[in-house]
């Protein structure tokens, strides 16, 4: 099976007590959320973290794309409970459009 790779960007509120409890609550994701994820083709995903940037890698198998799990998050209120509880510590990177999170990032280089 071919496997995918995204890189998303997104940078949280800069506010280092609200940049903490993100942190915390990506301690223990819910485990509705995890599902989700796994049931959209997500095989392995990491979110790194510097100053107010997250940076998130995905890896998908041939199954995913972003408009079906897009879909299936939508149906999900689970899913929709723990984005707007994400919102309250997330802001949109510039240039970003309405009602757009993590923004997919170009491929440049690789080695």
């Amino acid at each position: 099976m071919e496997t995918k790779r995204y890189c998303l960007a997104l940078d949280l509120k800069n506010d280092p007590e609200l940049i903490n409890t993100y942190k915390e609550y990506h301690e223990n994701v819910w485990p509705e959320i995890i599902a989700s994820i796994k049931d959209s083709g997500v095989e392995k995903l990491d979110i790194y973290h510097v100053e107010d940037r997250l940076f998130m890698i995905m890896e998908t198998n041939s199954e995913f794309s972003f408009e079906k799990k897009h879909q299936a998050d939508e149906a999900n209120s689970r899913v929709q409970d723990w984005e707007e509880l994400m919102w309250n510590y997330q802001q949109a990177i510039p240039n970003t459009k309405p009602g757009e999170k993590w923004r997919l990032m170009e491929h440049i280089f690789e080695l």
